[in-house]
């Protein structure tokens, strides 16, 4: 992807990590009647899905501000090691913590069968995803490693997509929010994989000169 198209997406993720930051501080100190958990009180005395909810609320915030080491031309190419570092940190995050908490509160998701099938799905290919990103990394696959990369982190930004879809259509066709959740709980995560799919398969927009050079890259793809 360009330099500019790059720093152009940072500064977007930049704007709704602050939009999503406010979201999260409403939690603390810990309360369970807020935002969210006002709709949620009929769950929310179930020790599992209260703990998997805070966990995963408190948790995803790392993952979402990983973004700016993980994409970031700059710390990829001078600063190595951050990159490494908060790359391993966010797979055992999503993996270990914040991906199974996902799980769990999918079994509980707002809209009925479907949401709670779409939700299941996200948190499933969201670990699969960055298991794979994990693994090609390790095995020093690294055109393959950032094409896995770049699905992972679509399923994070379904945190914001889906608040975002949620509000266009309340506001475009006045759905009940339950209603809008059945929609929105697939809405806010496909759209996001196929335009990874789109940028992967894109050679202006997913060219390797991108990545930090690497003699095994240069074999890879």
């Amino acid at each position: 992807m360009p330099l500019y198209a790059r720093y152009g997406l940072l500064l977007i993720l930049a704007f709704f990590f602050v939009l999503m930051a406010q979201i999260t501080l409403q939690y603390i100190p810990i309360r369970t009647d807020a935002a969210f958990l006002q709709i949620k009180q009929q769950y929310i005395h179930i020790t599992p899905w209260r703990i998997a909810f805070f966990v995963h609320v408190f948790t995803s915030m790392f993952v979402l501000a990983a973004g700016f080491t993980q994409f970031s031309p700059l710390i990829m190419r001078r600063y190595k090691p951050v990159h490494r570092a908060v790359g391993k940190c966010s797979v055992a995050i999503i993996l270990f913590v914040s991906g199974p908490a996902s799980f769990i509160m999918a079994l509980l998701a707002n809209g009925g069968i479907p949401s709670r099938i779409a939700f299941t799905c996200l948190s499933l290919l969201w670990m699969y995803t960055t298991a794979r990103a994990w693994q090609t990394a390790r095995a020093k696959q690294f055109v393959q490693h950032r094409q896995w990369m770049y699905r992972s982190y679509a399923l994070t930004l379904s945190a914001i997509t889906l608040r975002a879809w949620k509000w266009l259509f309340i506001a475009l066709f006045h759905l009940r929010p339950l209603d809008a959740y059945m929609i929105v709980a697939w809405m806010g995560f496909v759209p996001n994989l196929l335009v990874a799919e789109w940028l992967i398969r894109n050679p202006y927009f997913c060219r390797h000169d991108a990545l930090p050079h690497h003699p095994a890259a240069d074999r890879q793809g």
